[in-house]
């Protein structure tokens, strides 16, 4: 019986070492990813257009691209709503979480769904898709024109939904025309002492 510690540690399953590894570096290129919003959605929208492109060229697999449309309806829905719904809201003492009068203070829209979640389940909802494209077992014979219009359908009627509450709560989700926190400027009187 050794007690004093003389038996080695079992070393870890490379298996599971190269996963933790992998896990690690993905996670670290994720993070320097997250200030660049521009060149992420321009990532995203060439998948996007691989994805289209393979989907036309092959000319199938339209109910996976209606189950990634119908997805991606759901995380627009997400993008554009607050992160406590008020209708939702408790109407007791409680003061609303979203300004309804302009005399109101001003709070920051919160979005349920951050941008960089948004993008990153749309990058890998195209991903999956693209995928999927591979097997066979997906391209499931379908009328793609009623398909479209079922989409369309529903995203004309989610969309109104949305902007009836949007319009209804008085919250917009974008940052357009919106007040600005450019921080303190100084006065007059200190700028010309320094320069002096």
């Amino acid at each position: 019986m050794d007690v004093g510690g003389g038996a080695a540690e079992p070393s870890p399953v490379p298996l599971a070492k190269w996963r933790s590894d992998f896990s690690r570096a993905f996670q670290y290129y994720l993070d320097k990813s997250t200030p660049h919003t521009m060149g992420r959605w321009m990532g995203t929208l060439a998948v996007g257009l691989v994805y289209a492109l393979r989907v036309y060229l092959l000319q199938g697999f339209y109910i996976v691209s209606y189950g990634l449309g119908i997805y991606l309806i759901n995380l627009l829905i997400g993008f554009l709503s607050p992160k406590v719904d008020p209708e939702l809201e408790v109407m007791g003492d409680a003061p609303p979480l979203l300004p309804t009068r302009g005399s109101d203070e001003f709070k920051p829209f919160i979005r349920r769904l951050p941008e960089f979640k948004f993008w990153y389940a749309i990058t890998k909802a195209f991903l999956v898709a693209f995928s999927m494209t591979f097997f066979s077992v997906f391209d499931v014979p379908v009328f793609w024109p009623i398909l479209l219009c079922y989409w369309i359908i529903l995203f004309v009627m989610t969309m109104k939904r949305q902007i009836l509450h949007m319009i209804k709560y008085k919250y917009i989700p974008f940052d357009i025309g919106k007040q600005k926190y450019t921080g303190r400027r100084p006065s007059s009187s200190s700028s010309s002492a320094i320069k002096d």
